[in-house]
């Protein structure tokens, strides 16, 4: 066993110098979080395509929600995994148990792409005369039936469990391992986020591609292998990594304490005579308690963690209006990038008399642009720009770093609003071509689709700013007993932003004068005014950027946590 320190961490098993223990640890937290995010990629952009084909047979609105479920279920039981690893667990101990089940789950696609396979889990499919022609094999299921609904529905929500609890406890865990104590931990931990982030993207910018060709060019059943073998391929890392992590026992129910301080019971948990704490174990208390965990927080330790959660909760509020303008990077982003030209570059064959024959062009190629982009910058930003104002003294605090974020997000939805003014110009001035994107046809105006290049680049930068900075934010503000709980909250409100903007754009598609009410044939943006809904959505997102640059000037970090300096206070002077 490695080294037991104060609060009972444990030193890596194989011992030696932080700078070669740690850094097999930190490759292999980067490693994990690539393969977990190439399955996860690889997952969702398949998932709809499947559910709707032969094989299943559910219609596009039924495959529709059960994308957005998992979606939703990843980000919003990420506290869950949070606190089960703060008071059961640990990070340790989540991860394993997240990835397991992930893996559990996953191996459930491939299963049901697999006709016998299909049999032995799902039952034999309804059938009916509408089977029985040319589009559907004698036996099959019947559209919009949801044959093997229960499997895939029990599967997306184990599989949502497990990447919560990946996704809430990966990150900290990481964090960990460089968080020593000398004058340039700050700087240590602000490179693993960068890298982190880093490997997320470098997982999607591998799976979209290579999981969407094979899946319309192979099968569905060696596409949902893919996913599998990354995170089947993650797990072992993780276990061969597991002699050289630094690892944390959970220390209780920090959550319990902060809901009965919220509620005013501080009274009920005072302290006795003698400055010791009272016994927080109260008959019929159903949750268990941190008194009962080594290392666990005393109640004045409890009342300066809530003042510090009370401190940096409004802080990562101010995310929710930004996740709802950067999600339309896969939304309404993507539409519009559909009725845009894509350029000759991308035509095959000779014919062309007929323009709608004339361009293939993977519908995922399109989601791919902010993941390469920061593939660049994020190095970028690492190696030049963040030592460059280090050197000067300008680099800035990670509050100001996200204010600066969110105003890159402002400008991306003002330059996409100023795009669909012009696109819907040239739409009245009847200025369109039909073009094939997939497998579907798109009225497209004569602007290519490298107009957008503007508006993705800011994105990707803002996400630079805003979504690296933030993670640091939340793991170093964040109490340490509550590491794990405040992290998944970070993730939880990104699927609180996504759900407002998806509330916002059900909202304005009602009749009968709904901005996003398009008229017209089904899939065409033609009749719609989608440029007022992003200058609507760039109005709430300029009342964030002000109110976040308030909050920065303002803020004051706490005393830093035992283990090395404090994200917003930098590095501590030597003497």
């Amino acid at each position: 066993m490695g080294e037991t320190r104060e609060g009972g961490e444990r030193s890596p098993l194989l011992g030696g110098t932080p700078l070669k223990g740690r850094g097999v640890a930190c490759a292999a937290a980067l490693a994990m979080e690539g393969l977990e995010k190439a399955a996860f990629f690889g997952i969702t952009a398949n998932l709809a395509p499947y559910l709707t084909s032969s094989a299943l047979g559910w219609g596009g609105n039924q495959a529709s929600c059960a994308r957005l479920l998992f979606l939703g279920a990843s980000d919003l039981l990420s506290p869950v995994g949070g606190w089960l690893a703060d008071v059961y667990l640990g990070r340790y101990g989540a991860v394993a148990i997240g990835f397991s089940l992930y893996l559990l789950a996953a191996s459930l696609l491939p299963v049901t792409a697999w006709p016998d396979g299909r049999l032995s889990v799902c039952g034999r499919p309804p059938v009916g005369p509408t089977t029985l022609n040319c589009s559907w094999p004698s036996g099959g299921p019947r559209r919009g039936t949801q044959y093997c609904a229960p499997t895939v529905y029990a599967g997306l929500l184990v599989m949502a469990l497990g990447a919560s609890s990946v996704r809430a406890n990966l990150t900290p865990l990481g964090a960990d391992q460089v968080r020593d104590r000398g004058g340039d931990a700050t700087r240590r931990r602000r490179r693993f986020f960068n890298w982190f982030y880093w490997s997320t993207n470098a997982g999607a910018a591998f799976s979209l591609p290579v999981v969407a060709f094979v899946q319309q060019n192979v099968s569905f059943l060696a596409a949902y292998l893919i996913p599998v073998a990354c995170l089947a391929l993650a797990l072992l890392v993780f276990l061969l990594a597991t002699p050289t992590f630094v690892t944390k026992p959970p220390t209780g129910s920090q959550v319990s304490a902060m809901l009965k301080l919220a509620l005013g019971n501080c009274g009920r948990l005072g302290l006795g005579a003698t400055g010791t704490r009272k016994s927080r174990r109260e008959p019929g208390d159903p949750l268990p308690t941190s008194g009962a965990q080594p290392g666990a927080p005393s109640l004045q330790e409890d009342l300066a963690n809530f003042q510090v959660l009370a401190r940096i909760l409004p802080v990562m509020l101010t995310f929710i209006p930004y996740w709802m303008v950067y999600f339309q990077m896969q939304s309404t982003y993507y539409l519009q990038g559909l009725h845009l030209r894509i350029p000759g570059i991308f035509q095959h064959g000779q014919d062309r008399a007929s323009i709608l024959q004339g361009y293939a062009f993977p519908d995922a190629w399109l989601l791919l642009a902010n993941a390469v982009v920061l593939l660049a910058l994020v190095p970028l930003k690492d190696h030049l720009i963040d030592p460059l104002l280090a050197r000067r003294g300008l680099l800035p605090s990670a509050l100001e770093q996200m204010a600066l974020g969110m105003f890159f997000g402002l400008a991306s939805i003002l330059a996409a609003g100023v795009l669909e003014r012009e696109r819907l110009q040239y739409v009245r001035r009847n200025q369109t071509v039909p073009q094939l994107v997939g497998r579907d046809g798109h009225p497209a105006t004569t602007p290519p689709i490298w107009w957008q290049v503007p508006q993705y680049l800011l994105m990707a930068t803002s996400e630079l700013f805003t979504s690296v900075p933030g993670l640091e934010f939340a793991y170093a503000e964040a109490p340490k007993s509550m590491e794990g709980a405040v992290m998944g909250l970070f993730f939880f409100i990104s699927g609180v932003g996504s759900l407002l903007g998806w509330g916002l754009l059900a909202l304005l598609s009602l009749p009968p004068r709904g901005w996003m009410r398009c008229r017209g044939d089904y899939g065409s943006v033609a009749g719609c005014r989608m440029d007022n809904y992003f200058f609507l959505l760039a109005g709430i997102q300029a009342v964030t950027c002000l109110l976040v640059t308030w909050i920065s000037r303002g803020y004051r970090s706490p005393s830093p946590k035992p283990g090395g300096p404090h994200l917003c206070t930098g590095p501590e002077e030597e003497d």
